[in-house]
């Protein structure tokens, strides 16, 4: 196959080692825009509004990828690392470190809105709120860390197999990776660590080739609590990050169900089941929760938090193969998919469904855009959207739509 020919009027460039550019506006994935003689360059380390000296670090045809590296002209929302081992060089855990948090959130309401303009054909405006009033440092409660060939654990530099093995990350709290530095672990290995609600450190190394699994401090599984209900979930597994996410997307869940007058729920790519507890005290004792999701950790730990609840069926499946196989429909369905969100097929299935009622949660701006729009075409109204600050110090946001038909 050979490449399509360039446009008419347009000559082949070669991307120069360095530039200097100013930035325009904010896009999804942690960069800005600039332009060079016409060909789009997406920064990094940059924030809308500035002068900067930028190195190319990938050349993509029509576009350029970039990194700035000396800011020639500020914005006034930048300000000292808020992460000693974030940025240029540096490790990739805190891409957005260097703007203002309040800046941060605006900056990531405006690629959100664009987003759902242009792939959700929805027109939305507003900021990413915070999750809590905890600040932007400190936040995660779980992490994972690889291990290098030399047997130090550490964070990958951005797009990288190499290891930054400086482990103040300022998205953990004081004290969390004490200890594990230096080195101490077997090459290969990853390395869960986790901060369960009652404040201890759980900490799991695994490895592949052999397949095993180490307890090095504390238990295999943690206790996380969401209102009165504690969870035992694997210290590898998975459970939200941030220190109030699980609380704050369950509460809204709640808000946006409650006096509904659902009998009926449907909970896909469930989890551990948070959502699913939820909607049980929604739907009451003589209703039915359906909660779905493929990973078999993930059912055994909401079978056995939500024992108490017959209302609710736990199904270890794939969304699509679970929708399939329901006679009829539900009143209300929580989705929270993966980053590349639900699809197609599953949304047509839930409008196939006659569900009247959707909440939709998506962890990536682009595939969330595009869910809603796919909503949207299938006959449902975007009542509501809130977008949280749920990875402060990164690009990444957390959205969440109330959908009606």
């Amino acid at each position: 196959m050979t490449d399509p020919p360039e446009p008419p009027g347009r000559r082949e460039q070669t991307a120069p080692a360095e530039l200097v550019v100013s930035t325009g506006a904010a896009a999804n994935g942690g960069s800005c825009v600039a332009r060079h003689e016409g060909r789009v360059i997406f920064v990094r380390y940059a924030l809308p509004g500035e002068r900067v000296r930028i190195r190319i670090t990938g050349d993509r045809g029509s576009y350029w990828h970039a990194e700035a590296f000396e800011i020639l002209e500020p914005s006034p929302h930048r300000v000292d690392s808020l992460c000693p081992i974030a940025g240029v060089d540096g490790s990739g855990c805190c891409d957005l470190a260097f703007a203002e948090p309040r800046a941060a959130r605006e900056l990531k309401g405006q690629v959100v809105a664009n987003q759902l303009e242009r792939l959700g054909e929805f027109a939305w405006q507003g900021a990413a709120q915070p999750v809590d009033d905890g600040g932007a440092l400190g936040w995660r409660t779980r992490v994972r860390l690889d291990v290098g060939s030399d047997g130090r654990a550490g964070f990958h530099r951005y797009h990288s197999a190499e290891l930054v093995t400086d482990l103040r990350c300022g998205q953990l709290p004081a004290g969390m990776l004490d200890g594990l530095d230096g080195p101490r672990w077997q090459a290969g290995e990853q390395v869960h660590v986790v901060l369960d609600d009652d404040g201890a450190r759980h900490v799991v190394a695994t490895s592949r080739q052999p397949r095993r699994t180490r307890v090095i401090e504390g238990a295999n599984d943690t206790e996380q609590r969401v209102g009165h209900r504690v969870w035992r979930v694997p210290t590898t597994g998975f459970w939200q990050a941030h220190r109030a996410a699980a609380s704050t997307y369950s509460a809204l869940v709640t808000e946006w169900t409650a006096g509904s007058g659902a009998t009926t729920a449907w909970d896909l790519y469930g989890g551990a089941g948070v959502f699913a507890a939820a909607l049980a005290e929604v739907v009451g004792a003589d209703g039915r929760v359906l909660t779905v999701d493929t990973s078999r950790a993930a059912s055994r730990a909401a079978r056995a938090a939500l024992a108490d609840l017959p209302q609710v069926e736990v199904i270890t499946e794939s969304v699509r193969r679970a929708l399939h196989a329901q006679q009829g429909g539900a009143d209300v369905a929580v989705l929270d998919p993966p980053r590349s969100g639900a699809g197609r097929e599953v949304v047509e299935l839930l409008a196939a469904a006659g569900v009247p009622r959707v909440i939709h949660v998506g962890c990536e701006a682009a595939a969330f855009a595009r869910d809603v729009g796919l909503y949207q075409r299938n006959g449902y109204r975007v009542e509501q959207i809130r977008v949280f600050d749920s990875f402060p110090l990164t690009h990444h946001v957390e959205c969440v739509a109330l959908l009606t038909r």
